[in-house]
């Protein structure tokens, strides 16, 4: 495994807290770019105890979690639900927040 730079290591360590952890997905999310969520939940995989565990947690294979994952991954909602339920994270919809004037 590479190196890890010490912002790499402080990051891994910040998001063994859910709380912080579900901070940076969202942010990830809100970013509209897949590839940046995919490396946001690489990320979170990494603090959660590295791929191998989140697989043996989310009962996937870790071949399938690495190719889930990879930047050329396109996670299916079953699999994204399985791993973030493997992270102690849940997927949820909230209505955006829009600016509403009376007419």
């Amino acid at each position: 495994m590479a190196e890890q730079t010490s912002y790499q290591r402080d990051l891994i360590e910040s998001l063994k807290d859910p709380v912080e952890a579900a901070a940076y997905l969202n942010a990830a999310i809100e970013e509209g770019d897949r590839a940046v969520f995919l490396l946001a939940l690489r990320n979170v995989a990494e603090a959660c105890g590295g791929m191998s565990a989140l697989a043996r947690k989310a009962q996937l294979s870790r071949e399938s979690l690495y190719r889930t994952l990879s930047n050329r991954g396109n996670p299916e909602i079953k699999s994204l639900t399985a791993i973030l339920h493997a992270m102690g994270l849940r997927l949820a919809i909230e209505p955006e927040k829009r600016n509403q004037s009376v007419a």
